[in-house]
């Protein structure tokens, strides 16, 4: 398709894809490629445009934002999917994102945080707001063995880096230095038996339950 990172916008309500185009238009390296008002035609316009990124509220009407994640996985459809949502229950971002979401962002973020969240999750990177990501920061979350076996400080970095952190950003947030933080990036990956930062906070959000309670049966 066209040049630069090529978005589909996926909301029922016209004032809030408006704006978006209205924002995206304007950005340097990003190319609005379509809109679709409900989950069938995004299902749709994804498989058709393959875009790189396809933006999508979880609340829409016939096929919801999750049934289209899980449509795109089945159909091998290559977007990175980042959701924009009003449903701001920890359970949303954590079905979204066993359902194939690569990021996880609610509706009252800052547009330039939007845009630079869209710019990472098309680089290769998960990324989860805060409040999506703070369920793993509790204790009661982890289970036994995996994620269980990180120390409470490497439970702090995990859920930094899922919120999109670079080691840089995590030591000042943390008051260390980023040669600890690179120590601690490590000892998570080693223990979760992953390859990279991505990976990391996917298998996080898989597996932390809900308001960070372990979920029944899951397994590590």
């Amino acid at each position: 398709m066209a040049d630069g990172i090529t978005v589909l916008i996926v909301d029922d309500h016209p004032v809030v894809r408006q704006g978006l185009r209205a924002l995206l238009e304007v950005q340097d390296g990003i190319v609005v490629a379509d809109e679709a008002a409900d989950g069938d035609a995004a299902l749709a316009l994804a498989a058709a445009l393959r875009p790189d990124i396809v933006l999508l509220d979880l609340k829409l009407p016939g096929m919801d934002g999750i049934a289209v994640l899980s449509a795109l996985r089945e159909r091998r459809v290559a977007s990175r999917v980042l959701v924009l949502t009003s449903a701001t229950d920890p359970d949303s971002a954590s079905l979204a994102v066993r359902a194939g979401a690569a990021g996880v962002l609610y509706k009252d973020v800052d547009p330039d945080a939007l845009v630079r969240a869209i710019r990472s999750v098309h680089d290769g990177n998960m990324l989860l707001a805060p409040e999506a990501a703070r369920p793993l920061m509790r204790p009661g979350g982890w289970r036994a063995g995996g994620l269980g076996a990180l120390t409470t400080r490497e439970r702090e970095v995990l859920a930094q880096i899922a919120e999109g952190k670079s080691n840089r950003e995590i030591a000042r947030l943390l008051h260390v230095s980023e040669k600890t933080v690179k120590a601690h990036v490590s000892a998570v990956l080693a223990k979760l038996g992953v390859q990279d930062r991505t990976q990391a906070a996917l298998y996080a959000v898989r597996h932390a339950g809900p308001e960070g309670h372990p979920r029944p049966g899951a397994r590590p």
